[in-house]
């Protein structure tokens, strides 16, 4: 499966801002786009191991989980 994810980047001052649209609640910055963007991309991790976890804790005791690669 590969599905892009897009980043909207921007200068704020000293700053480069990136928000992602796919991941609204992400964010980034740093002192240089490739800064800025490596920041978004541990967000994006970071949300997503957030869900994953919490999303876990919802479901049936016996429920078997399959991993998408």
């Amino acid at each position: 499966m590969d599905l892009p994810i897009t980043a909207h980047v921007h200068r704020d001052g000293k700053w480069f801002v990136a928000f992602c649209p796919e991941f609204p609640e992400a964010n980034g910055q740093g002192e240089s786009q490739p800064e800025c963007l490596e920041s978004l991309k541990s967000s994006i991790e970071l949300l997503l191991e957030d869900r994953r976890e919490d999303s876990k804790t919802k479901l049936p005791s016996n429920a078997e989980l399959v991993e998408l690669s």
